[in-house]
């Protein structure tokens, strides 16, 4: 559901239970901040440090491909002015495409860092989202809103739920 369509749905149930002073009385509203929740818990933990050894590692690989196309361009820079033209094109040339295995060695690594990030984070939202549930039904929340989807502008800091579903996922 899109931010206008959640913020309508949102009004629609505080307006219609304003005009129902009983059903006013049993609305409850709850707050979640999704991204505390991954990041605080200790699945979340895991998978941020296990992310983090994964794009070291790349990151290392680039690094030394980086130094490898420096050095190449900077003996090119030194040695140029002996070479003939027909040396220096093909000189270039080798460099050129060197530089083009580099960038899509970079691009390849982004996507799979991403790729990576989404898997791990899939179920960890799967498991918050089960336990924001099941604190919702116990205790006896209408609507639980996450905080961070910029449609919370005000909440009271009782109706945060987070911790709570830390707790129960850890």
């Amino acid at each position: 559901m899109n931010k206008a369509a959640t913020i309508v749905f949102v009004m629609s149930v505080l307006i219609l239970n304003a005009g129902v002073s009983r059903a006013s009385d049993d609305f409850k509203l709850g707050i979640v901040d999704m991204q505390r929740a991954i990041q605080t818990s200790e699945t979340g933990k895991k998978a941020k440090a296990e992310l983090e050894l994964a794009f070291n590692k790349k990151k290392k690989e680039l690094q030394t491909e980086e130094a490898a196309l420096k050095k190449l361009q900077e003996d090119f820079q030194k040695k140029q002015s002996a070479l003939s033209e027909s040396a220096k094109k093909e000189q270039q040339a080798k460099m050129q495409e060197r530089f083009m295995k580099y960038q899509e060695l970079l691009q390849k690594s982004q996507t799979e860092i991403q790729k990576k990030e989404q898997e791990m984070s899939e179920p960890i939202i799967k498991k918050i989202r089960e336990k924001v549930a099941e604190i919702a039904k116990k205790k006896n929340y209408s609507l639980i809103l996450e905080k961070n989807e910029n449609l919370v502008i005000f909440y009271q800091d009782k109706d945060d739920v987070t911790e709570e579903v830390i707790k129960s996922i850890n």
